[in-house]
């Protein structure tokens, strides 16, 4: 099958995209039918970004991984900084939870983020799949810490301080300016909506932090991980169709250990 080109900057650079007819009909219709359940696209998140998302998410949970599964959270570094590109979202009931700004590290690039690191001192941010860890009060204020899922790219997250913080640069009236604030590799959330976002996600859910980075997309082995998706066995159990009206959209029982 040949790879569907999907996410570029705007230097013109394409990048494959994982999406794959290779997938049970159930998963891809599971995935669309969250996805317009959400309207997602409405709110600037691209589908083949909430695919890559759900794979992973799905990947955790299959390893047993989560200890939240009912919350998704995907931070879209191929939007402007300028974009409200975290995306906190209710995988039991379909719903938004939150869609604010987020920061990316200062050496990762300006408007956009288009360079990442796993080394400390990089001040870059970190691509790829992390689970949410324990909050503590530092100098930022109520953080979190995250653990990295994915060797070699962003497993030194814990050991580089990248925690989720509240920050008085990224917020809206920045954003009109033409570009938020960036950090030393943190995403960084606008404070005041910071204690309410760590509240939702901490301790065990999944953090997906994506780019249409060719490296990234062609070595992660979570993203080119085969495996049976764990909402498959929802789906036949409950038998009842996936609707975008409602009640049986990830249902948490095949989510849980």
């Amino acid at each position: 099958m040949s790879p569907v080109y999907a996410g570029k900057f705007t230097d013109g650079k394409k990048f494959p995209s994982l999406l794959s007819s290779d997938e049970p009909a159930a998963v891809m219709g599971w995935v669309d039918s969250m996805y317009n359940k959400m309207h997602l696209d409405s709110i600037g998140l691209q589908h083949d970004v909430f695919y890559y998302a759900c794979k992973g998410y799905e990947y955790l949970l299959s390893q047993n991984k989560l200890q939240r599964p009912e919350v998704l959270t995907i931070c879209d570094y191929s939007q402007l900084s300028n974009s409200k590109r975290l995306y906190v979202l209710d995988m039991v009931n379909g719903e938004v939870l939150f869609n604010t700004y987020v920061s990316h590290g200062k050496n990762s690039g300006r408007e956009y983020a288009s360079s990442f690191s796993n080394s400390n001192e990089s001040h870059k941010s970190s691509l790829g799949f992390l689970v949410t860890g324990e909050t503590y009060r530092g100098k930022a204020g109520y953080s979190m810490h995250f653990d990295g899922m994915e060797a070699g790219i962003n497993d030194h997250v814990r050991a580089r301080n990248i925690v989720l913080h509240g920050s008085f640069y990224v917020n809206g009236y920045r954003a009109d300016e033409g570009t938020i604030g960036r950090s030393y590799g943190c995403p960084a959330v606008p404070f005041g909506e910071h204690e309410d976002i760590i509240d939702n996600v901490k301790g065990g859910s999944c953090f997906f932090v994506y780019s249409p980075d060719y490296l990234y997309t062609m070595s992660s082995k979570i993203l080119n991980a085969h495996f049976d998706w764990p909402v498959l066995a929802t789906l036949t159990t409950n038998a009842a169709p996936v609707t975008d009206n409602g009640n049986n959209m990830a249902g948490i029982n095949p989510h849980t250990k």
